[in-house]
Protein backbone atom coordinates (compact mmCIF):
# COMPACT_ATOMS: atom_id res chain seq x y z
CA UNK A 1 0.00 0.00 0.00
CA UNK A 2 1.45 3.27 -1.26
CA UNK A 3 0.20 6.35 1.09
CA UNK A 4 -0.40 9.60 0.14
CA UNK A 5 -2.53 12.99 0.55
CA UNK A 6 -5.66 11.76 -1.46
CA UNK A 7 -5.89 8.35 1.09
CA UNK A 8 -5.32 10.22 4.10
CA UNK A 9 -7.38 12.87 3.82
CA UNK A 10 -11.01 13.08 4.95
CA UNK A 11 -14.10 12.85 1.92
CA UNK A 12 -15.83 15.63 2.25
CA UNK A 13 -18.07 15.15 -0.54
CA UNK A 14 -19.92 12.19 1.10
CA UNK A 15 -21.22 14.30 4.36
CA UNK A 16 -24.47 14.48 2.36
CA UNK A 17 -25.27 11.22 2.63
CA UNK A 18 -25.41 10.80 6.45
CA UNK A 19 -26.24 14.76 7.59
CA UNK A 20 -29.35 15.84 9.20
CA UNK A 21 -30.86 16.81 6.38
CA UNK A 22 -29.61 14.16 4.32
CA UNK A 23 -33.27 13.52 2.72
CA UNK A 24 -33.21 17.02 1.10
CA UNK A 25 -29.73 16.92 0.10
CA UNK A 26 -30.05 13.88 -1.53
CA UNK A 27 -33.25 14.42 -3.31
CA UNK A 28 -31.15 17.66 -4.91
CA UNK A 29 -28.30 15.88 -5.73
CA UNK A 30 -30.11 13.12 -7.24
CA UNK A 31 -31.76 16.11 -9.47
CA UNK A 32 -28.24 17.44 -10.52
CA UNK A 33 -27.28 13.95 -11.44
CA UNK A 34 -30.59 13.43 -13.34
CA UNK A 35 -29.84 16.54 -15.29
CA UNK A 36 -25.99 15.65 -15.77
CA UNK A 37 -26.60 12.17 -17.78
CA UNK A 38 -29.34 14.11 -19.92
CA UNK A 39 -26.27 16.59 -20.55
CA UNK A 40 -27.83 19.74 -18.56
CA UNK A 41 -24.44 20.19 -16.44
CA UNK A 42 -25.38 24.17 -15.33
CA UNK A 43 -29.07 24.23 -13.45
CA UNK A 44 -30.09 27.78 -11.58
CA UNK A 45 -31.28 27.57 -8.05
CA UNK A 46 -35.24 28.25 -9.29
CA UNK A 47 -34.88 25.26 -11.02
CA UNK A 48 -33.60 22.74 -8.75
CA UNK A 49 -36.91 24.75 -6.19
CA UNK A 50 -39.20 24.14 -9.31
CA UNK A 51 -37.75 20.24 -9.69
CA UNK A 52 -38.01 19.94 -5.56
CA UNK A 53 -42.04 20.86 -5.18
CA UNK A 54 -42.81 18.45 -7.70
CA UNK A 55 -42.69 15.52 -5.43
CA UNK A 56 -45.68 15.64 -2.75
CA UNK A 57 -43.34 15.32 0.12
CA UNK A 58 -41.62 19.02 -0.66
CA UNK A 59 -44.61 20.71 -0.67
CA UNK A 60 -43.85 23.16 2.10
CA UNK A 61 -40.43 23.69 0.46
CA UNK A 62 -39.06 27.15 0.83
CA UNK A 63 -36.70 28.87 -1.23
CA UNK A 64 -34.65 29.88 1.55
CA UNK A 65 -34.39 26.34 2.61
CA UNK A 66 -32.98 25.95 -0.99
CA UNK A 67 -30.98 28.43 -1.10
CA UNK A 68 -29.20 27.05 2.41
CA UNK A 69 -28.60 23.55 0.84
CA UNK A 70 -27.49 24.85 -2.10
CA UNK A 71 -24.89 26.67 -0.17
CA UNK A 72 -23.94 23.48 2.32
CA UNK A 73 -23.47 21.14 -0.41
CA UNK A 74 -21.14 23.69 -2.12
CA UNK A 75 -19.21 24.14 1.11
CA UNK A 76 -18.88 20.83 0.87
CA UNK A 77 -17.03 20.34 -2.76
CA UNK A 78 -20.28 18.44 -4.29
CA UNK A 79 -21.49 21.71 -6.12
CA UNK A 80 -19.28 23.79 -7.99
CA UNK A 81 -20.85 27.54 -8.80
CA UNK A 82 -20.06 30.25 -10.63
CA UNK A 83 -22.16 33.64 -11.35
CA UNK A 84 -24.27 34.28 -13.73
CA UNK A 85 -23.03 37.72 -15.53
CA UNK A 86 -24.98 37.34 -19.27
CA UNK A 87 -28.07 39.16 -17.79
CA UNK A 88 -27.00 41.45 -15.61
CA UNK A 89 -28.90 45.27 -15.90
CA UNK A 90 -27.86 46.74 -13.12
CA UNK A 91 -25.79 47.42 -9.89
CA UNK A 92 -28.40 45.84 -7.56
CA UNK A 93 -28.89 42.70 -9.76
CA UNK A 94 -24.79 42.16 -9.54
CA UNK A 95 -25.01 42.11 -6.08
CA UNK A 96 -27.19 39.66 -5.61
CA UNK A 97 -25.06 37.00 -7.13
CA UNK A 98 -27.28 34.63 -9.25
CA UNK A 99 -25.07 31.57 -9.33
CA UNK A 100 -25.33 28.46 -11.53
CA UNK A 101 -24.41 25.33 -9.86
CA UNK A 102 -23.05 21.95 -11.82
CA UNK A 103 -21.84 18.82 -9.92
CA UNK A 104 -18.14 18.38 -9.07
CA UNK A 105 -16.58 14.92 -10.44
CA UNK A 106 -16.57 13.02 -6.88
CA UNK A 107 -20.02 13.66 -6.76
CA UNK A 108 -20.68 12.32 -9.89
CA UNK A 109 -19.09 8.94 -9.09
CA UNK A 110 -20.87 8.87 -6.06
CA UNK A 111 -24.64 9.51 -6.94
CA UNK A 112 -23.04 6.48 -9.39
CA UNK A 113 -22.22 4.32 -6.86
CA UNK A 114 -25.41 4.83 -4.44
CA UNK A 115 -27.77 4.19 -7.74
CA UNK A 116 -25.62 0.75 -7.88
CA UNK A 117 -26.06 0.14 -4.31
CA UNK A 118 -29.71 0.90 -4.38
CA UNK A 119 -30.33 -1.42 -7.87
CA UNK A 120 -27.66 -4.34 -5.91
CA UNK A 121 -30.67 -6.87 -5.27
CA UNK A 122 -32.27 -6.02 -8.20
CA UNK A 123 -29.01 -6.09 -10.94
CA UNK A 124 -27.35 -9.24 -9.11
CA UNK A 125 -24.04 -10.80 -10.29
CA UNK A 126 -23.46 -13.46 -12.88
CA UNK A 127 -20.90 -15.95 -14.49
CA UNK A 128 -20.69 -15.02 -17.67
CA UNK A 129 -18.73 -17.50 -19.74
CA UNK A 130 -18.36 -15.13 -22.83
CA UNK A 131 -16.70 -13.01 -20.98
CA UNK A 132 -13.83 -15.80 -21.10
CA UNK A 133 -14.70 -15.99 -24.94
CA UNK A 134 -14.52 -12.50 -25.46
CA UNK A 135 -11.00 -12.65 -23.03
CA UNK A 136 -9.80 -14.87 -25.49
CA UNK A 137 -10.41 -13.52 -28.87
CA UNK A 138 -8.58 -10.58 -27.61
CA UNK A 139 -5.34 -12.41 -26.09
CA UNK A 140 -5.13 -14.75 -29.37
CA UNK A 141 -4.49 -11.07 -31.00
CA UNK A 142 -1.63 -10.29 -29.41
CA UNK A 143 0.63 -10.83 -32.57
CA UNK A 144 -1.65 -8.99 -34.90
CA UNK A 145 -2.47 -5.98 -32.79
CA UNK A 146 0.74 -5.20 -32.60
CA UNK A 147 1.41 -3.94 -35.81
CA UNK A 148 -1.62 -1.80 -35.65
CA UNK A 149 -1.82 2.21 -34.92
CA UNK A 150 -2.23 3.41 -31.20
CA UNK A 151 -5.20 4.27 -31.58
CA UNK A 152 -6.65 0.47 -32.34
CA UNK A 153 -3.68 -0.79 -29.60
CA UNK A 154 -5.73 1.29 -27.12
CA UNK A 155 -9.15 0.40 -27.97
CA UNK A 156 -8.14 -3.25 -28.23
CA UNK A 157 -6.54 -2.90 -24.88
CA UNK A 158 -9.77 -0.95 -22.87
CA UNK A 159 -11.93 -3.24 -24.12
CA UNK A 160 -9.38 -6.59 -22.51
CA UNK A 161 -9.39 -4.69 -19.87
CA UNK A 162 -13.07 -4.39 -19.28
CA UNK A 163 -14.17 -7.47 -20.19
CA UNK A 164 -11.53 -9.23 -17.69
CA UNK A 165 -12.88 -6.28 -14.46
CA UNK A 166 -16.20 -7.62 -15.38
CA UNK A 167 -15.41 -10.93 -15.37
CA UNK A 168 -13.43 -10.74 -12.03
CA UNK A 169 -16.24 -8.84 -10.76
CA UNK A 170 -18.90 -10.80 -11.45
CA UNK A 171 -17.64 -13.96 -10.19
CA UNK A 172 -16.28 -12.48 -6.85
CA UNK A 173 -20.07 -11.31 -6.45
CA UNK A 174 -21.71 -14.69 -7.39
CA UNK A 175 -19.51 -16.43 -5.23
CA UNK A 176 -19.95 -14.68 -2.50
CA UNK A 177 -23.94 -14.51 -3.01
CA UNK A 178 -23.91 -18.21 -3.11
CA UNK A 179 -21.64 -18.98 0.12
CA UNK A 180 -23.16 -16.40 2.34
CA UNK A 181 -25.60 -17.43 5.20
CA UNK A 182 -29.07 -16.34 3.50
CA UNK A 183 -28.00 -18.86 0.61
CA UNK A 184 -26.69 -21.36 3.11
CA UNK A 185 -30.75 -21.38 4.72
CA UNK A 186 -32.11 -21.01 1.30
CA UNK A 187 -30.53 -24.45 0.35
CA UNK A 188 -31.70 -26.21 3.24
CA UNK A 189 -35.62 -26.04 2.51
CA UNK A 190 -37.73 -27.65 0.15
CA UNK A 191 -38.37 -24.74 -2.26
CA UNK A 192 -34.76 -24.86 -2.85
CA UNK A 193 -35.07 -28.11 -4.61
CA UNK A 194 -37.60 -26.67 -7.35
CA UNK A 195 -34.76 -24.11 -9.18
CA UNK A 196 -31.69 -26.62 -7.79
CA UNK A 197 -30.94 -28.76 -11.17
CA UNK A 198 -31.53 -25.18 -13.45
CA UNK A 199 -28.31 -23.67 -10.56
CA UNK A 200 -26.21 -26.81 -11.16
CA UNK A 201 -26.69 -26.67 -14.50
CA UNK A 202 -25.62 -22.67 -14.98
CA UNK A 203 -22.72 -23.93 -12.45
CA UNK A 204 -21.44 -26.46 -14.96
CA UNK A 205 -21.88 -24.71 -17.98
CA UNK A 206 -19.28 -21.61 -16.55
CA UNK A 207 -17.08 -25.05 -15.79
CA UNK A 208 -17.08 -25.69 -18.98
CA UNK A 209 -16.39 -22.42 -20.89
CA UNK A 210 -13.74 -22.41 -17.86
CA UNK A 211 -11.86 -25.39 -19.00
CA UNK A 212 -12.64 -24.65 -22.76
CA UNK A 213 -10.88 -21.16 -22.57
CA UNK A 214 -8.27 -21.05 -19.99
CA UNK A 215 -5.87 -23.20 -21.61
CA UNK A 216 -5.89 -21.64 -24.81
CA UNK A 217 -5.73 -18.04 -22.85
CA UNK A 218 -2.53 -19.58 -20.62
CA UNK A 219 -0.69 -20.45 -23.58
CA UNK A 220 -0.80 -17.64 -25.48
CA UNK A 221 0.37 -15.15 -21.98
CA UNK A 222 3.12 -17.43 -21.30
CA UNK A 223 3.97 -17.48 -25.31
CA UNK A 224 4.92 -13.49 -25.12
CA UNK A 225 7.83 -12.28 -25.32
CA UNK A 226 8.94 -9.37 -23.06
CA UNK A 227 10.32 -7.41 -26.15
CA UNK A 228 6.72 -7.59 -27.83
CA UNK A 229 4.82 -7.09 -24.52
CA UNK A 230 7.53 -3.88 -24.23
CA UNK A 231 6.73 -2.51 -27.78
CA UNK A 232 2.39 -2.56 -27.37
CA UNK A 233 2.54 -1.18 -23.84
CA UNK A 234 4.94 1.67 -25.14
CA UNK A 235 2.29 2.31 -27.61
CA UNK A 236 -0.28 2.52 -25.17
CA UNK A 237 1.33 4.88 -23.05
CA UNK A 238 2.16 6.91 -25.81
CA UNK A 239 -1.43 6.85 -26.90
CA UNK A 240 -2.45 8.04 -23.24
CA UNK A 241 -0.40 11.05 -22.37
CA UNK A 242 -1.88 12.11 -25.74
CA UNK A 243 -5.36 12.46 -24.93
CA UNK A 244 -6.05 15.91 -23.03
CA UNK A 245 -7.29 16.51 -19.82
CA UNK A 246 -8.42 19.26 -18.04
CA UNK A 247 -6.86 20.02 -14.14
CA UNK A 248 -5.53 17.03 -14.10
CA UNK A 249 -1.50 15.75 -14.71
CA UNK A 250 -0.76 12.55 -15.52
CA UNK A 251 3.19 11.26 -15.63
CA UNK A 252 4.58 8.81 -17.94
CA UNK A 253 5.48 6.72 -15.06
CA UNK A 254 1.97 6.92 -13.37
CA UNK A 255 0.39 5.58 -16.84
CA UNK A 256 3.29 2.84 -17.19
CA UNK A 257 2.72 1.78 -13.58
CA UNK A 258 -1.30 1.38 -14.35
CA UNK A 259 -0.79 -0.43 -17.60
CA UNK A 260 1.90 -2.91 -16.25
CA UNK A 261 -0.34 -3.62 -13.04
CA UNK A 262 -3.49 -4.36 -14.97
CA UNK A 263 -1.53 -6.58 -17.23
CA UNK A 264 -0.02 -8.49 -14.66
CA UNK A 265 -3.30 -9.08 -13.11
CA UNK A 266 -4.27 -10.41 -15.79
CA UNK A 267 -1.61 -12.54 -16.16
CA UNK A 268 -1.44 -13.92 -12.46
CA UNK A 269 -5.35 -14.40 -12.62
CA UNK A 270 -4.75 -16.86 -15.98
CA UNK A 271 -1.49 -18.39 -15.39
CA UNK A 272 -0.55 -17.38 -11.73
CA UNK A 273 3.03 -16.14 -10.00
CA UNK A 274 5.86 -17.30 -8.23
CA UNK A 275 4.33 -21.18 -8.64
CA UNK A 276 0.97 -20.33 -7.16
CA UNK A 277 -1.94 -21.39 -7.96
CA UNK A 278 -3.78 -18.85 -10.50
CA UNK A 279 -7.27 -17.28 -9.82
CA UNK A 280 -8.92 -19.88 -12.80
CA UNK A 281 -8.11 -22.87 -11.05
CA UNK A 282 -8.91 -21.65 -7.42
CA UNK A 283 -12.38 -20.29 -9.74
CA UNK A 284 -12.65 -23.74 -10.96
CA UNK A 285 -12.60 -25.69 -7.37
CA UNK A 286 -14.40 -23.37 -5.72
CA UNK A 287 -17.98 -23.94 -8.31
CA UNK A 288 -17.15 -27.87 -7.93
CA UNK A 289 -17.45 -27.14 -4.47
CA UNK A 290 -20.73 -25.17 -4.46
CA UNK A 291 -21.76 -28.16 -6.65
CA UNK A 292 -21.31 -30.78 -4.36
CA UNK A 293 -22.81 -28.55 -1.31
CA UNK A 294 -26.18 -27.84 -3.63
CA UNK A 295 -26.28 -31.71 -4.32
CA UNK A 296 -25.69 -32.57 -0.34
CA UNK A 297 -28.22 -30.07 1.05
CA UNK A 298 -30.93 -31.46 -1.85
CA UNK A 299 -29.75 -34.74 -0.62
CA UNK A 300 -30.25 -34.25 3.17
CA UNK A 301 -33.87 -32.74 1.83
CA UNK A 302 -35.20 -35.65 0.70
CA UNK A 303 -34.16 -38.00 2.97
CA UNK A 304 -35.73 -36.28 5.48
CA UNK A 305 -38.80 -35.88 3.57
CA UNK A 306 -38.78 -39.26 3.48
CA UNK A 307 -38.36 -39.94 7.16
CA UNK A 308 -41.20 -37.79 8.00
CA UNK A 309 -43.84 -39.59 5.55
CA UNK A 310 -46.60 -40.44 8.53
CA UNK A 311 -46.97 -44.01 8.94
CA UNK A 312 -49.04 -44.27 12.25
CA UNK A 313 -52.46 -45.56 9.97
CA UNK A 314 -49.91 -48.39 8.59
CA UNK A 315 -48.72 -49.31 12.04
CA UNK A 316 -52.31 -48.93 12.75
CA UNK A 317 -53.30 -51.77 10.53
CA UNK A 318 -50.45 -53.70 10.74
CA UNK A 319 -51.39 -54.23 14.77
CA UNK A 320 -55.00 -55.12 14.02
CA UNK A 321 -53.23 -57.65 11.81
CA UNK A 322 -50.89 -59.57 14.31
CA UNK A 323 -54.02 -59.24 16.92
CA UNK A 324 -55.85 -61.46 15.12
CA UNK A 325 -52.92 -63.84 14.79
CA UNK A 326 -54.18 -66.84 16.67
CA UNK A 327 -50.55 -68.18 18.23
CA UNK A 328 -46.81 -67.19 18.09
CA UNK A 329 -46.43 -69.37 15.14
CA UNK A 330 -49.17 -67.67 12.96
CA UNK A 331 -47.43 -63.74 14.48
CA UNK A 332 -43.74 -64.98 13.11
CA UNK A 333 -45.27 -65.71 9.67
CA UNK A 334 -46.80 -62.44 9.65
CA UNK A 335 -43.81 -60.61 10.73
CA UNK A 336 -42.07 -62.21 7.72
CA UNK A 337 -44.21 -61.60 5.16
CA UNK A 338 -44.60 -57.47 6.68
CA UNK A 339 -41.21 -56.91 7.54
CA UNK A 340 -38.54 -59.30 6.31
CA UNK A 341 -39.63 -59.08 2.91
CA UNK A 342 -40.26 -55.21 2.38
CA UNK A 343 -36.41 -54.71 4.09
CA UNK A 344 -34.44 -57.83 5.02
CA UNK A 345 -32.00 -56.81 7.85
CA UNK A 346 -28.80 -59.51 7.99
CA UNK A 347 -26.66 -59.48 10.89
CA UNK A 348 -23.98 -61.49 10.55
CA UNK A 349 -21.68 -62.37 14.02
CA UNK A 350 -18.96 -64.56 15.32
CA UNK A 351 -21.49 -66.28 17.79
CA UNK A 352 -20.57 -69.84 18.10
CA UNK A 353 -23.84 -71.70 17.73
CA UNK A 354 -24.59 -74.47 20.20
CA UNK A 355 -25.24 -77.17 17.50
CA UNK A 356 -24.76 -77.33 13.78
CA UNK A 357 -28.04 -78.99 13.11
CA UNK A 358 -30.09 -77.80 10.05
CA UNK A 359 -33.83 -78.24 11.47
CA UNK A 360 -33.11 -76.03 14.44
CA UNK A 361 -34.46 -72.92 14.00
CA UNK A 362 -33.47 -69.33 15.08
CA UNK A 363 -36.23 -69.04 17.98
CA UNK A 364 -35.01 -72.26 19.12
CA UNK A 365 -31.39 -71.36 20.43
CA UNK A 366 -30.46 -68.65 22.84
CA UNK A 367 -29.95 -65.07 21.85
CA UNK A 368 -27.13 -63.11 21.30
CA UNK A 369 -25.80 -59.09 21.92
CA UNK A 370 -24.72 -57.11 18.96
CA UNK A 371 -23.52 -53.50 20.08
CA UNK A 372 -24.45 -51.20 17.59
CA UNK A 373 -22.65 -47.79 17.45
CA UNK A 374 -23.86 -44.60 15.95
CA UNK A 375 -22.85 -43.93 12.16
CA UNK A 376 -22.28 -40.00 13.34
CA UNK A 377 -18.98 -38.43 12.47
CA UNK A 378 -18.60 -37.14 16.14
CA UNK A 379 -19.41 -40.48 18.16
CA UNK A 380 -16.44 -41.48 20.90
CA UNK A 381 -17.00 -44.89 22.71
CA UNK A 382 -17.23 -43.84 26.39
CA UNK A 383 -14.05 -43.92 28.16
CA UNK A 384 -13.86 -46.05 31.31
CA UNK A 385 -12.31 -44.56 34.39
CA UNK A 386 -9.92 -46.43 36.29
CA UNK A 387 -8.34 -45.89 39.56
CA UNK A 388 -4.66 -45.75 40.24
CA UNK A 389 -3.49 -48.80 41.49
CA UNK A 390 -0.74 -49.44 43.50
CA UNK A 391 2.32 -51.66 42.19
CA UNK A 392 4.87 -50.69 44.88
CA UNK A 393 5.64 -54.52 45.12
CA UNK A 394 6.06 -54.60 41.49
CA UNK A 395 8.70 -52.09 40.99
CA UNK A 396 10.23 -53.52 44.19
CA UNK A 397 10.43 -56.97 42.39
CA UNK A 398 11.71 -55.39 38.95
CA UNK A 399 14.25 -53.67 41.13
CA UNK A 400 15.74 -56.61 42.71
CA UNK A 401 15.50 -58.18 39.45
CA UNK A 402 17.87 -55.79 37.94
CA UNK A 403 20.20 -55.63 40.61
CA UNK A 404 20.60 -59.59 40.41
CA UNK A 405 21.42 -59.09 36.65
CA UNK A 406 23.98 -56.68 37.21
CA UNK A 407 25.37 -58.04 39.77
CA UNK A 408 25.84 -60.90 37.74
CA UNK A 409 27.26 -58.90 34.53
CA UNK A 410 29.71 -57.80 37.29
CA UNK A 411 31.22 -60.86 37.93
CA UNK A 412 31.17 -62.34 34.83
CA UNK A 413 33.59 -59.38 33.97
CA UNK A 414 35.68 -59.75 37.29
CA UNK A 415 36.32 -63.21 35.84
CA UNK A 416 37.87 -61.60 32.44
CA UNK A 417 40.27 -59.66 34.64
CA UNK A 418 43.51 -60.51 35.29
CA UNK A 419 46.28 -58.75 36.88
CA UNK A 420 43.81 -55.77 37.12
CA UNK A 421 43.51 -55.65 33.20
CA UNK A 422 41.17 -57.23 30.68
CA UNK A 423 43.14 -58.21 27.06
CA UNK A 424 41.21 -58.16 23.95
CA UNK A 425 43.44 -60.06 22.57
CA UNK A 426 43.13 -63.08 25.14
CA UNK A 427 39.34 -63.55 25.96
CA UNK A 428 37.07 -66.37 26.00
CA UNK A 429 33.49 -66.21 23.91
CA UNK A 430 31.89 -63.23 25.08
CA UNK A 431 27.93 -62.97 25.70
CA UNK A 432 26.37 -59.91 23.55
CA UNK A 433 25.38 -57.77 27.09
CA UNK A 434 29.05 -58.79 28.10
CA UNK A 435 30.22 -57.59 24.98
CA UNK A 436 28.42 -54.56 25.03
CA UNK A 437 29.41 -53.19 28.39
CA UNK A 438 32.96 -53.79 27.31
CA UNK A 439 32.87 -51.70 24.17
CA UNK A 440 31.24 -48.95 25.97
CA UNK A 441 33.70 -48.83 28.47
CA UNK A 442 36.49 -48.59 25.58
CA UNK A 443 34.26 -45.87 24.01
CA UNK A 444 33.32 -43.54 27.35
CA UNK A 445 37.53 -43.46 27.74
CA UNK A 446 38.03 -42.78 23.54
CA UNK A 447 36.44 -39.85 24.64
CA UNK A 448 38.00 -38.48 27.27
CA UNK A 449 41.36 -36.71 26.65
CA UNK A 450 43.62 -38.85 28.85
CA UNK A 451 41.78 -42.28 27.86
CA UNK A 452 40.32 -42.53 31.16
CA UNK A 453 36.96 -43.15 32.40
CA UNK A 454 35.16 -44.94 35.31
CA UNK A 455 32.93 -48.12 35.34
CA UNK A 456 29.09 -48.04 36.90
CA UNK A 457 30.61 -49.44 39.89
CA UNK A 458 33.05 -46.46 40.27
CA UNK A 459 36.10 -48.11 39.30
CA UNK A 460 38.63 -45.89 37.53
CA UNK A 461 40.64 -47.71 34.66
CA UNK A 462 42.11 -46.48 31.37
CA UNK A 463 43.05 -47.82 28.06
CA UNK A 464 46.48 -49.19 27.18
CA UNK A 465 46.92 -48.57 23.49
CA UNK A 466 50.81 -49.31 23.16
CA UNK A 467 49.64 -52.15 21.06
CA UNK A 468 47.14 -50.47 18.90
CA UNK A 469 48.32 -51.11 15.78
CA UNK A 470 47.86 -54.41 15.86
CA UNK A 471 44.71 -56.40 15.61
CA UNK A 472 42.61 -59.51 17.56
CA UNK A 473 40.07 -61.23 16.91
CA UNK A 474 37.14 -61.63 20.10
CA UNK A 475 34.98 -64.46 19.50
CA UNK A 476 31.38 -64.12 20.64
CA UNK A 477 28.41 -66.29 20.65
CA UNK A 478 26.89 -64.45 17.57
CA UNK A 479 29.74 -63.96 15.74
CA UNK A 480 33.40 -62.57 15.25
CA UNK A 481 34.42 -59.42 15.15
CA UNK A 482 38.09 -57.77 15.08
CA UNK A 483 39.23 -54.75 16.61
CA UNK A 484 42.48 -53.13 17.64
CA UNK A 485 44.77 -54.63 20.45
CA UNK A 486 43.65 -52.63 23.48
CA UNK A 487 43.72 -53.60 27.30
CA UNK A 488 41.40 -52.20 29.53
CA UNK A 489 43.85 -51.26 33.11
CA UNK A 490 42.33 -50.75 36.23
CA UNK A 491 44.20 -48.43 38.57
CA UNK A 492 42.35 -49.19 41.68
CA UNK A 493 39.94 -51.43 43.54
CA UNK A 494 36.60 -51.04 43.60
CA UNK A 495 35.56 -48.96 47.15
Amino acid sequence: MQLSDKLTKPLTEVKYLNADNVSRYRCIMRIFFENYERLKYWLYQDEVYTEMLKNPLWQDYKPEQCQQDLTMLTEWKNLNTIQDTRNITSIEEFKNKKYRYQMSEYSVEIERLVIRLENLLIEGSSLEPTLLERIKTNVTRFQEIIEKDSSEIYTWWTDLNNDFVRLNQNYQDYIRDLNSVKAEEMMRTKEFLVFKDRLIEYLRSFIKGLQRNVGVIEECLRSQSKSDLEQLFKKIVEYELLIPRIDAEISQEIVEQKIYGRYQSIYDWFVGSDGQENEAAKLFDATNEIIRRITRYAAQISERNALGANRKEEYKKISELFMKCNDVKEAHKMAAMVFGLEKPLHISSNNVRETDSINKGVYEENPFCIELKPRIRNYHEKIKRSSIQESKEKKLEIRNKMLQQQKEEMQKLKMLEKDGMIDFSSLPVLEPRIREILLKWISDAMESVDFCARTDDGRTYSLDRSCINERCVVNCIDGKFTMPKIKIVFQETNV
